[in-house]
């Protein structure tokens, strides 16, 4: 009734990176927007999404909450962003359905999202989704993906923190 016996989640140290979404992940220097191609906010991968459910790409705690973007803060101090499509801020919310609040704790691969990208494509919008580590610069110590053809929640790299 008021919470008992229900286990708040621990953050985790879990260095993996998961796929957001079905699709095909590809290098973030391939993305339309020259902000995120020139990582000018921080190291990162980008999908193009096949299917409206969106996944966290880190274990994390959910730091921050927009209609278009999930913010993670990880264990290890790393700070990623989930970015859903390009320019989507303008759409004031409308295609994007979020699961989580600030401050849940969230495994990778737990949904947080679900997206109807037949409203961005409609929109004129690219759907492409980033996952942006905010703080490289400052934190990150070694970066690796694996890209191509994913599934949501598949791990495909790993982030290291200095």
């Amino acid at each position: 009734m008021l919470g008992f016996g229900k286990k708040k989640k621990v953050l985790v140290d879990d260095q993996k990176l998961y796929v957001p979404v079905n699709g095909k992940v590809v290098n973030l220097s391939t993305v339309s927007d020259p902000v995120f191609a020139q990582k000018m906010m921080g190291e990162g991968f980008a999908v193009e999404p096949e299917d409206k459910l969106v996944v966290a790409p880190v274990s994390g705690e959910v730091t921050v909450l927009q209609p278009h973007a999930v913010g993670f803060k990880r264990a290890d101090g790393l700070e990623v962003l989930l970015h859903m499509g390009i320019d989507t801020v303008s759409m004031n919310g409308e295609p994007f359905k979020l699961f989580v609040k600030v401050g849940d704790i969230v495994s990778g691969g737990d949904k947080v999202a679900e997206v109807d990208w037949s409203e961005i494509k409609k929109a004129g919008f690219p759907l492409t989704t980033m996952v942006l580590i905010t703080n490289s610069k400052d934190l990150l110590d070694d970066f690796s993906v694996d890209y191509g053809v994913s599934d949501h929640g598949e791990s495909i790299g790993w982030a290291k923190s200095k």
